[in-house]
């Protein structure tokens, strides 16, 4: 049992910080920006809340989080009343936002000048895969810190890789979303042209989902696609957001995203519909409007 502190208990957080209390048997204490929702974690599952983020990491082995973006990132670390502020050394903080890779370097540097160790550790697998503890974890960072925090991820993870150095974690999340948007558009473009077709969707693709054109978002989204019903995941808003971040480094880089550029903006299509909150499968919304 290691001493762990949660901070950001969303849709993501929420679940991931409950496996690490009665999967992982550890000793919990948990921060949310609204208390409220803290207070309900608690009660819930057992364990701790702290008014700051500075209070949930004092004296703790490892700290987590999960919040929304850059900015969120740096305020409950390194901002007032950060966990960077009481962070004690050697202990590991785990980041399991998706954010960028430059704010990760960043962050493991106030960790390293605190004599402790930042992991960046994106997540992959959404709502459900949070709540049946079966996220695929992409980690960046030193190897001594990865060993030692790799069994207690593990507890809301099927999968947990260290891809390299810091930042590492965040740009394979990277390669995730890209390859995530392609798909989904190809997928909302062939259940269109199925139905202008004027063929049985289902049977189309029980028949092509055995073959090469099959994938994760085939299998788990196309009857709903098909229904016209959005609201089964990872939100469009969310999508933007890490969209923005894959082009952003892109254009650092100097890879070149034609395909992942042009679904970004027809996902900004989806929010001028007013599918903000719809799922990623909403492209073909954007198809028979």
């Amino acid at each position: 049992m290691a001493k762990v502190a949660f901070i950001g208990l969303g849709v993501m957080g929420y679940p991931m910080a409950g496996h690490l209390k009665v999967r992982g048997g550890h000793e919990l204490t948990v921060y949310n920006r609204t208390a409220e929702k803290a207070q309900k974690w608690a009660t819930e599952f057992g364990g701790r809340t702290a008014a700051t983020p500075a209070d949930a990491a004092d004296g703790q082995d490892f700290v987590f989080s999960c919040v929304g973006n850059d900015d969120d990132l740096r305020s409950v670390t390194t901002g007032k009343d950060g966990a960077f502020e009481t962070i004690k050394p050697g202990a590991v903080f785990i980041d399991n936002t998706t954010a960028s890779a430059e704010v990760a370097r960043e962050l493991y540097a106030a960790a390293r000048a605190k004599n402790a160790h930042f992991i960046d550790a994106p997540v992959s697998g959404g709502q459900a895969g949070a709540e049946n503890g079966a996220l695929t974890v992409m980690c960046g960072g030193d190897e001594d810190a990865f060993d030692k925090a790799k069994p207690v991820i593990a507890v809301y993870a099927r999968m947990v890789g260290l891809m390299g150095p810091v930042g590492a974690g965040q740009l394979t999340k990277m390669i995730n979303q890209i390859c995530i948007a392609g798909l989904v558009q190809g997928l909302a473009e062939g259940i269109h042209f199925g139905k202008k077709a004027g063929l049985d969707i289902e049977k189309v693709i029980d028949v092509i989902s055995k073959g090469a054109a099959g994938s994760w978002q085939m299998e788990n989204r196309h009857k709903t696609m098909n229904a016209g019903k959005y609201d089964f995941g990872f939100a469009v808003d969310w999508m933007r957001k890490d969209l923005d971040i894959v082009l952003a480094e892109a254009r650092r880089n100097g890879a070149k995203l034609p395909v992942t550029a042009l679904v970004d903006q027809f996902y900004a299509d989806i929010q001028a519909l007013g599918g903000n909150r719809w799922d990623t499968s909403s492209l073909l919304a954007r198809l028979e409007k």
